[in-house]
């Protein structure tokens, strides 16, 4: 049966938030908080139990608000750092890693678009703990970025009507960016409308039921004639009318979650062969580690994880460095931020790849034992299958080799 939540589920931290100040220190934050978060993910996967004190511990650490700019009181991280962190995250927990990636993208959006007003609540907000959820895909049209939600003035500023699906980490949600077209001159365009989880007239519905990624807190957003001032509706088909890393950033924390998750799953392979599995009787070894078939599978396995890995840090590089041009106006950005949006094509289906292969391939190097349910490591598959069809990776293969062969550049408008 599904549950309804009105309002944001942490609501205060439960503590005092930390004040980062540098990439170094977030980087560390998040290293220190991958064995606490690893710890009974297992369990929470298994009885759909919602990691509400994991995002009050994320929200206390301060990673929240690493990419709030320096001039309104945060880091002002830039994409390697965030990206470092959510592979960090994912290494413990894919499903936890994947609620800050809608908060980072739509502070992205926030940071191009947003008005002093709107900037200065949510940015503060942010800095103090709150967590920004994700509602954009429908499930009602020809695809999943069809909108029927339509954001229109009413009331001296904005209504907005309708249903969003898969809204990552709405459940536990303090701000909710709801993505919806609006009249222009030149008719309906996106905007993002950011809405507090608590506004009369939102309702989320607890109703996910995926095989995997069981514990992102994704539930259903039902807006009716919910009321948003000017100052918090940003036009966001703007942002692609210029050469931007917008969606580049976005697609490059789900490539990191992947290869975190890659990286992660690997490490309980290699923990369950160490303590568990038992060598193949023709192997002629007395335990499963000295098997030599066994060391070379993980040998093909660790190469395929690191290639994911340095491919991540290289695309990271790529959006940093499209970032600077962007932000000093120097000539080249057209170039430039093709170049990070191929880059992040490449390590996206790397990624996907290594996250998918290695936790299949989990079974075949620890054995039959691994296989039992009361276990749980099949979660890891789950979790990584279900990730990796968030969109397909044959179109960032299609972009690269259309950049690669025809130099034809990848589109503006990227997806989240």
């Amino acid at each position: 049966m599904s549950e309804t939540v009105t309002g944001p589920t942490p609501g205060t931290t439960g503590g005092e938030v930390r004040v980062i100040a540098s990439d170094a220190e977030a980087v560390e934050a998040a290293r220190a908080l991958v064995p606490r978060f690893a710890e009974g993910a297992c369990g929470r996967d298994r009885d759909r139990c919602l990691p509400r004190e994991q995002v009050r511990e994320l929200a206390r650490s301060g990673l929240l608000g690493i990419t709030v700019p320096r001039a309104l009181g945060g880091a002002g991280a830039g994409a390697g750092t965030v990206a470092e962190i959510l592979r960090l995250l994912g290494t413990a927990d894919l499903s936890l890693a994947q609620i800050p990636q809608p908060h980072f993208a739509f502070l992205n959006a926030l940071r191009l678009r947003g008005g002093g007003t709107a900037r200065a609540r949510v940015f503060g907000d942010v800095l103090a703990g709150a967590l920004v959820s994700n509602a954009q895909a429908e499930r009602s049209g020809r695809t999943a970025h069809t909108h029927a939600t339509r954001l229109e003035r009413g009331g001296g500023g904005w209504r907005v009507n309708g249903s969003k699906y898969y809204a990552t980490g709405s459940l536990l949600a303090d701000w909710i960016a709801v993505v919806a077209p609006a009249a222009t001159p030149d008719g309906p365009r996106p905007h993002i409308a950011f809405v507090p989880a608590d506004a009369p007239g939102v309702r989320v519905e607890d109703d996910w039921a995926g095989m995997g990624q069981r514990t992102t807190a994704s539930g259903t957003v039902h807006l009716a004639d919910v009321a948003v001032p000017d100052d918090l509706v940003l036009p966001q088909y703007l942002t692609f009318e210029g050469p931007t890393t917008y969606g580049a950033f976005a697609q490059l924390l789900h490539a990191a979650i992947d290869i975190g998750a890659a990286r992660g799953a690997l490490a309980e392979a290699a923990a369950f062969v160490r303590s568990k599995s038992r060598p193949w009787f023709e192997s002629g070894v007395d335990t499963a580690p000295e098997d030599p078939l066994l060391v070379h599978r993980f040998g093909e396995l660790e190469i395929q994880v690191r290639a994911a890995e340095a491919l991540l840090a290289s695309a990271a590089d790529r959006v940093d460095a499209a970032d600077a041009v962007l932000a000093g106006g120097a000539p080249g950005a057209e170039d430039a931020t093709a170049e990070a949006s191929v880059a992040v094509a490449a390590a996206k289906v790397a990624g996907g790849r290594a996250a998918v292969e290695v936790s299949s391939a989990l079974f075949e190097v620890a054995g039959t034992r691994a296989a039992a349910d009361s276990e749980n490591l099949h979660r890891h598959w789950r979790d990584a299958r279900t990730h990796t069809v968030h969109d397909p990776v044959r179109w960032k293969v299609q972009h690269v080799g259309e950049y690669s062969l025809n130099r034809r550049r990848p589109p503006r408008h990227g997806q989240i």
